[in-house]
């Protein structure tokens, strides 16, 4: 298991007085299983806990067991080389962050989100769905257009998306772990260049089968990345529907706000439901530089990097 020599690697990287205290659990699991107290006098709770904790002891019958004694064992053996070469140390370190995919799981919430936002979606092609949202959203936006001219009331939903969508995406995406995911593909390509220059076929096939075990990790990546934007669309799906009712986008389809033509930059006066880039109206192209401009002045404002960060 090339995950558990990652992970014995940097715990004993991260702090020396693991490799005590694995080795003492290796001598003591020559019978299979090892208890606390047969080693409680030897190592500290504390680094009992952290073995535990990081999956190189498992639940056995009586006590606890080695997940994989002889990848435990090439941990140890990789952390001294580690240790024997500086140059490598900081990358191995990265390669071995613990991804637990189970961090990234998805609340019943999430999922109950995700349902109705892939319902919200046949509204655009289902008028009379699109209709019934759209009426309801005007009870909340519908007095806006009564105080604001048109290109004024989109404004106000594009800052509001754009202040929900980066509080999202800041409270609800691991940056850290984005960050670990992206440098541990990082190590592993770097560490497979170096084991492939020197002709060293037995480190290349533990690396290859070490990339195969974080093909997972695109997977917890992948679900980082969504997780918020489900709850984005959750929120800006209706409004969206309610800009195609109130503008009378689509078949059969009569607007209910009063509008002027509006002017946009290097187009000039166009109405609103006019192709200006192509099929987009110059309603979402409006909408689009709203959105864009105030998002980057929210984050500036309020100093959000949504950006990766390796921790």
């Amino acid at each position: 298991m090339a995950r558990i020599e990652a992970k014995v690697r940097d715990l004993v990287s991260s702090d020396p007085e693991m490799r005590s205290a694995v080795e003492t659990v290796l001598a003591r699991s020559d019978d299979g299983e090892v208890r606390w107290v047969d080693v409680k006098g030897d190592i500290t709770s504390g680094h009992w806990g952290r073995l535990i904790e990081k999956g190189v002891l498992v639940d056995g019958d009586e006590g606890f067991e080695l997940a994989d004694a002889e990848a435990t064992r090439a941990g140890l053996e990789e952390a001294s080389a580690t240790a024997a070469s500086p140059a490598s140390s900081s990358s191995s370190t990265a390669s071995s962050v613990d991804l637990d995919d189970e961090d990234s799981s998805w609340s019943m919430y999430d999922k109950m989100a995700g349902v109705v936002t892939v319902g919200l979606f046949a509204a655009y092609g289902w008028k009379p769905l699109r209709d019934i949202i759209g009426s309801a959203m005007d009870v909340v936006l519908g007095p806006l257009t009564e105080l604001l001219p048109f290109y004024a009331v989109i404004m106000v939903i594009a800052l509001a998306t754009g202040l929900y969508s980066t509080l999202l995406q800041a409270n609800l995406m691991n940056m850290e772990k984005m960050g670990a995911y992206q440098e541990r593909m990082k190590d592993i390509q770097k560490r497979q260049k170096e084991a492939r220059e020197a002709g060293d076929d037995e480190a290349l096939d533990a690396i290859q089968e070490e990339q195969m075990e974080a093909m997972g990790d695109q997977l917890g990546m992948f679900k980082e990345q969504f997780r918020p934007m489900v709850w984005i669309m959750f929120i800006t799906i209706p409004a969206f529907l309610w800009m195609y009712w109130a503008i009378g986008v689509g078949g059969n389809a009569d607007p209910h706000v009063t509008m002027g033509n509006i002017v946009l930059p290097l187009v000039g006066s166009v109405e609103w439901t006019e192709g200006v880039l192509g099929p987009m109206q110059a309603w979402i192209i409006w909408y689009f530089l709203c959105s864009m401009g105030f998002t980057q002045i929210i984050r500036k404002s309020l100093n959000i990097d949504i950006s990766p960060s390796a921790s």
